[in-house]
């Protein structure tokens, strides 16, 4: 128990909805260290220097699906896809906003708790960026950096569902995609993907107790897939005052495209799959159904969320 409260950082709770089990019951068979399961952030990287559009006329596209599943009540996946194909003199033809946030809690508290963070990073977003963007407003120095922005609607978002929804809490993965720039924003286990030439790009890492003891070798691949503590997250929105953030920028070259999905299409699908049914399908919205439809007809133990955006050529 003392290494889940040092792990957590905030209070827990006990529910019966899915990832409600942020008090587990035992601690794992191989805790490790307390002090070496602290997360670290994602590493940065240079940017790729940018590739020019063969047809930049062309507009970005996205498709978007969620579906409550086959066992759970309700939905409590919060989702959202905001795209601005706007050219502006002397800014980026493209400005968009994606959000994926898995929610838990008991009753309904999951589905508030996602709900209230995807309205709280929208709205904040929105006034800060795009707006901005839309006016045609120039750059200053003055203002804040996108990753500035998603820091503080992050921490907005946090203070919203602790004020709001006391006893739920949240994932959240916020892309905002100017130009070709990505700008990643994430807390949890949901996750985001950029797929270019074929390969399959995990940016995100998962906030989870059997992820981190997985990086540190102390448990295998196979051993996380049926862990019984796989779904106990040490990072949420609305679990505790302060939030640790995970930030990343990606360059999107022409005809990539940004994966973003909850653990309800992830975790049943995997991977290869997903890359598979991507490959396959030209249009994002056709990609998006029926990789809902296959986490469905493999039983849809969780709610299934998904959004692909796809660059232009």
């Amino acid at each position: 128990m003392e290494l889940f409260r040092r792990l957590f950082g905030h209070k827990t709770q006990e529910t019966s909805e899915k990832k409600a089990d942020l008090q587990p019951e035992s601690e794992p068979e191989r805790s490790g260290n307390v002090e070496e399961l602290t997360a670290r952030p994602l590493q940065t990287r240079p940017l790729e220097p940018p590739k020019a559009f063969v047809n930049p006329v062309q507009r970005i596209r996205y498709g978007l699906a969620t579906d409550v599943g086959r066992v759970r009540p309700n939905n409590q996946d919060g989702s959202l896809a905001l795209l601005a194909n706007a050219e502006i003199t002397g800014h980026p033809p493209f400005v968009g906003l994606f959000i994926v946030a898995d929610g838990m809690g008991g009753h309904h508290d999951g589905e508030l708790a996602s709900a209230v963070t995807v309205h709280t990073l929208a709205r904040f977003v929105f006034n800060e960026i795009i707006l901005p963007h839309l006016e045609g407003q120039a750059l200053n120095a003055e203002q804040k950096t996108i990753p500035e922005v998603l820091s503080e609607a992050m921490e907005e978002a946090n203070k919203a569902v602790q004020l709001q929804v006391p006893d739920g809490g949240t994932t959240a993965t916020c892309v905002v995609i100017r130009g070709d720039l990505a700008y990643i924003a994430h807390v949890g286990d949901s996750r985001a993907y950029l797929i270019t030439d074929g390969n399959m790009e995990l940016i995100t890492r998962d906030h989870s107790l059997v992820r981190r003891l997985q990086e540190l070798g102390q448990l295998t691949a196979e051993e996380a897939e049926v862990h019984p503590q796989r779904n106990v997250l040490y990072r949420a929105i609305g679990q505790g005052e302060t939030l640790e953030i995970d930030a990343a920028t990606r360059r999107l070259p022409p005809s990539s495209l940004l994966l973003l999905c909850s653990d309800g299409l992830w975790g049943v699908l995997g991977e290869q799959r997903m890359r598979e049914i991507v490959s396959e399908t030209s249009d994002p919205q056709e990609a998006c159904d029926q990789m809902v439809a296959e986490a469905n007809a493999q039983g849809g133990p969780d709610n299934i969320t998904v959004i692909l955006v796809q660059m232009p050529d």
